[in-house]
């Protein structure tokens, strides 16, 4: 058992601030020379590159769904005996999806903190607070975060309007330094030019106007990392890294460096050369905006053309898979779990295209609800899907993907 200051931000919806405030925090106590680590709820590529900047250490992902509880326990566990502070964004509203971020504080008693955007209520706002804290009352429900504030006077009634025993963690006065977006979320960390002074600048209005102590201490009950036999032991992955191929889990990284594999990354963007390799990784990305550079790569796509016909596996995923074909229509977002001939992996689909082939599905995915899901293509040991696989689900069946038997 390990114990470490730990907070779960949620809101009512989405779009309320939770990923500027939780970057804030973080950015706040790594500046006072704290070891923080951040956990993003939910199958996000976005939010945790935002949250790895502002700490200074990977972000990784909490999915009871995708992830599993397992993975989940051992990893808050690693991180309380390495850290000072964990912070956990949540996703949507505190109680929205199965499962929420609600039944991640539950299961491991993180005590919630609730951001609300009050920049257009006053009172009501201490309706929404009880709302939130009495909805499931086994919930560890620390208190209540105000964002968007107009005024000294405008936090005084907002306060005021709270249950007498609930928390109260501060306001936040409106700003123009929120992080910038796009479709399918924020902009990548790496394209904000100015994240660090955006970071800084909301860091101190947070200590300006917050209350910013650390949270109590939460128990995390020891829980080992599975062990992994090294399969990838010598394996060279070469893996696209950029601002075209960047939806890339620190977990699986981690998963393929623990199954022994040596990883070269490279941009296809910048005109990388592919690196001598045994394997492949085209992760998701946007590759869609960079597509005038792409196409002048034509040494890349030979290569790649040669590296399939030669027996390499290559594993092309939603960006990646779109670089190979052509189309862009539509969009969907679930988790699913695809059983491949290497094993059952688990995944999440997010994606603003569809993809129009003749070729016929080695197998479909299924979401968590019995539904056929995304279809998953195989030529030779091409592998190409929707699906971002979440490697720790099946490191076996990952080694499988990646070696040329």
């Amino acid at each position: 058992m390990t114990a470490c200051p730990a907070l779960l931000i949620a809101a009512p919806a989405s779009g309320q601030g939770k990923t500027t405030v939780t970057a804030a925090l973080a950015r706040l106590h790594a500046r006072q020379g704290r070891r923080v680590t951040v956990f993003k709820c939910g199958p996000d590529f976005l939010d945790p590159q935002i949250h790895a900047f502002a700490s200074g250490r990977p972000c990784q992902n909490l999915d009871l769904g995708m992830c599993g509880e397992d993975d989940a326990r051992w990893r808050l566990a690693r991180a309380a005996a390495d850290s000072d502070l964990i912070l956990i964004e949540g996703v949507m509203g505190l109680f929205d999806g199965q499962p929420s971020a609600a039944d991640i504080a539950e299961r491991f008693a993180i005590p919630v903190m609730a951001l609300i955007d009050a920049g257009s209520m006053a009172q009501t706002f201490g309706a929404v607070a009880h709302g939130l804290a009495s909805y499931r009352p086994s919930l560890p429900f620390a208190g209540v975060l105000a964002n968007r504030v107009g005024s000294a006077y405008h936090a005084q009634l907002l306060r005021d309007s709270l249950p007498a025993v609930m928390g109260w963690f501060g306001a936040l006065p409106k700003s123009s330094d929120s992080l910038p977006e796009r479709h399918l979320g924020l902009l990548q960390a790496a394209e904000i030019t100015d994240l660090e002074a955006r970071l800084d600048a909301l860091a101190d209005a947070l200590q300006a106007s917050a209350t910013v102590d650390l949270p109590k201490p939460v128990n995390f009950e020891a829980a080992p990392a599975p062990d992994v036999n090294p399969l990838l032991a010598g394996q060279r992955i070469a893996i696209a890294c950029d601002a075209a191929y960047g939806f890339i889990y620190p977990a699986n990284l981690e998963t393929l460096q623990v199954l022994g594999a040596e990883l070269r990354f490279f941009s296809p963007v910048a005109g990388d050369p592919l690196p001598d390799c045994d394997a492949v990784w085209l992760p998701g990305g946007y590759p869609e905006l960079h597509a005038d550079a792409l196409s002048r790569h034509a040494a890349l796509w030979l290569a790649l053309k040669n590296h399939i016909a030669a027996g390499k596996p290559l594993l092309a995923e939603c960006g990646g898979m779109m670089s190979l074909f052509e189309e862009v229509v539509d969009k969907a977002g679930v988790r699913q779990f695809v059983e491949l001939p290497e094993g059952r992996l688990a995944g999440h689909t997010f994606h603003y295209s569809k993809s129009e082939t003749p070729l016929t599905p080695l197998v479909r995915a299924t979401t968590t609800d019995g539904r056929d899901g995304e279809a998953i293509f195989r030529q030779g040991r091409l592998t190409a899907s929707y699906v971002h696989f979440y490697f720790p689900s099946n490191p076996v069946a990952v080694a499988g993907l990646f070696t040329t038997a």
